[in-house]
């Protein structure tokens, strides 16, 4: 009966490993890109809206802002921000 036991706990914390807080998505920078190749707040790597613009250009992405962003120095960002998804040009 340890066995098993012992092995469900060793599963069990692999498998929590693998998740990640929300806050985990990035407090660096205040932009991120997202769309069907790139899911939920995964790539929150950008320094301005227009960094963002230009990679999502061409392709179906869209910039937005990044609500876990914490400016240096500031306060924690404002969570009930609007988000305005802005979409590709054709």
């Amino acid at each position: 009966m340890r066995k098993p036991t012992l092995a469900l706990l060793a599963v069990a914390g692999l498998a929590m490993l693998g998740t990640a807080p929300a806050g985990a998505v990035g407090t660096r920078h205040p932009f991120c890109i997202q769309g069907e190749t790139i899911p939920a707040l995964s790539d929150c790597s950008y320094d301005s809206f227009e960094q963002c613009r230009a990679t999502a250009s061409g392709r179906i992405l869209y910039c937005l802002q990044n609500p876990y962003y914490v400016p240096e120095g500031g306060p924690r960002a404002d969570r009930s921000r609007h988000v305005v998804p802005v979409y590709p040009s054709r």
